[in-house]
């Protein structure tokens, strides 16, 4: 009986073992996101945390913007420019006539460069640091007159100082909002000229394009060199930022007389047909400015009559970077339905009035039907727009299946970086890990890179069939055809790596 007993009590006690079920190992995307769900409530250890993260691409950066002030004094310092006493804006010399003093020594003059810095940018604003009287889109928009003189005359610098900061925040490809001193020379020209008929004003301007496209690409071409040898790219301590893929998008300013829009635009074709750094078209400028508004649906056929004769050329345009109060809100009803169904856009740059669209959950799920991403700038819209948190439209076009990416907009004049902006999506937008990475992948496949996506339908599902192994002959074959597709297969390998990292 006793060994029966034991038997029996071997048995029972073998039982629970037997039917035990393995564990299955957590991965190391669930573990990442576990990570990220543990430090929510951790500002500094978020900063650490995705500052490491992958980030895919900056599709919306404005060159000039995204330099930060203390870049500006430099070169005005190094070029002898002044800076005004009143404004203190950046002023030709000389520098010892009444109301300027110089920019070069000014930092031991500490109030004046601090003023300086705030002049061109908005730091402190949402701290409520700076005039109460100034609204958050005045001091940001004066930003541009303020230190525009040292922008002109370092170009190269500038680009090379963006790759740096892009590299600093893993951001592999940016999308630079730029223009071309031949194309503003060609838009001068025209800014008296009769925009009511465009086809006789595209005739008068197309034999001018092919000399302002050869001086644009000269422009870049020594833009290019400039940036390289800061960065020393090629050599054996080339620096992280030669690694950041820049392209741009040819920007027009929609505040100028019409003749002068339509120019711009014009040459903005022509010149991304022209050379392959040049990957689309966009239009900017302050959207609330009353020739904006006034202009806005002109805008839109322009760009409308020179897609239908450049049906290659993709846009990104801004719309909508408008809340109530700003304009009569008749006019907050229109501009993205405008930019995607009058001018074709396949991004939208801001976004932000949506909610005041007419018939709005229409144009969410076309938007969403045709895959037209929106670009996400949360640092700039809480500044300039005052919108932030649940006011901001983010959670409505990700509910509605509208791509978003998050994009740094203005850097240098917020005073943020792509790191800053996925940090607020987690803060104040509720995202977790997995919205996080899909916003990643998103950067890249609705980017405007050359060639097919490495994914057959949206970003993160199935992959293309020559893809599916990622380093199989067959994919290789398919990147080397495929810039989009390279640059997306790198940052998967790069979101594994940063996956498989320790916690």
């Amino acid at each position: 009986m006793r060994v029966t007993a034991l038997l029996m009590a071997l048995m029972l006690g073998a039982g629970p073992v037997m039917a035990r079920t393995p564990v299955a190992p957590v991965s190391n995307e669930a573990r990442t996101a576990a990570y990220l769900d543990s430090i929510v409530n951790s500002s500094p250890r978020l900063r650490i945390f995705l500052q490491a993260m992958p980030k895919g691409g900056d599709l919306h950066n404005h060159a000039g913007g995204a330099n930060f002030a203390e870049d500006y004094l430099r070169w005005a310092a190094a070029d002898g420019l002044c800076i005004a006493t009143d404004n203190h804006h950046i002023v030709e010399p000389p520098c010892d006539a009444p109301g300027r003093i110089a920019a070069a020594g000014l930092e031991r003059a500490y109030p004046h460069y601090s003023r300086a810095i705030d002049a061109f940018s908005t730091r402190g604003f949402e701290a409520g640091v700076g005039d109460p009287m100034v609204s958050g889109y005045d001091r940001f928009f004066a930003t541009f007159e303020a230190f525009g003189p040292a922008y002109s005359r370092h170009v190269g610098e500038a680009m090379a100082l963006t790759r740096q900061q892009a590299a600093a925040d893993h951001v592999s490809y940016v999308e630079l909002g730029s223009g071309a001193r031949a194309g503003w020379a060609l838009g001068v020209k025209m800014a008296d000229a009769d925009a009511s008929d465009l086809a006789a004003l595209h005739a008068r301007i197309a034999p001018l394009l092919p000399d302002a496209i050869a001086s644009a690409k000269a422009d870049y071409d020594g833009y290019d060199v400039q940036g390289k040898a800061i960065d020393r790219c090629g050599t054996a301590d080339a620096r992280p930022g030669c690694n950041v893929e820049m392209r741009y998008l040819y920007t027009a300013i929609r505040t100028n007389p019409p003749g002068q829009v339509f120019a711009q635009l014009a040459f903005g074709f022509a010149l991304v047909e022209a050379d392959p750094r040049f990957v689309g078209v966009n239009i900017a400028a302050p959207e609330h400015d009353p020739v904006a508004v006034r202009d806005y649906a002109r805008h839109m056929a322009m760009i409308a009559f020179l897609k239908a004769r450049h049906p290659k050329v993709k846009l990104s345009l801004h719309a909508g970077e408008l809340t109530m109060g700003l304009v009569p809100s008749r006019d907050l009803s229109f501009h993205i339905r405008d930019a995607v169904q009058v001018a074709g856009a396949r991004r939208i740059g801001h976004g932000i009035d949506i909610a005041y669209e007419s018939d709005a959950p229409a144009l969410l799920a076309r938007m969403a039907r045709n895959q037209i991403a929106v670009e996400i700038n949360l640092t700039s819209n809480a500044v300039i727009l005052g919108v932030k948190g649940s006011d901001h439209p983010l959670s409505l076009y990700r509910e509605a299946g509208v791509p978003v990416v998050l994009s740094t907009d203005d850097e240098g004049v917020s005073r943020s970086d792509m790191t800053n902006e996925y940090l607020r999506a987690v803060t104040e937008q509720g995202l977790r890990y997995g919205d996080l990475k899909q916003i990643v992948r998103n950067g890249l496949h609705y980017s405007f890179l050359p060639g097919d996506s490495l994914w057959q339908d949206r970003p993160g599902g199935a992959r293309v069939a020559a893809c599916l192994m990622i380093d199989a002959s067959a994919c290789s074959a398919f990147m080397a055809a495929n810039p989009k597709a390279a640059a997306q297969a790198t940052l998967e390998r790069d979101l594994q790596a940063f996956e498989a990292m320790p916690r």
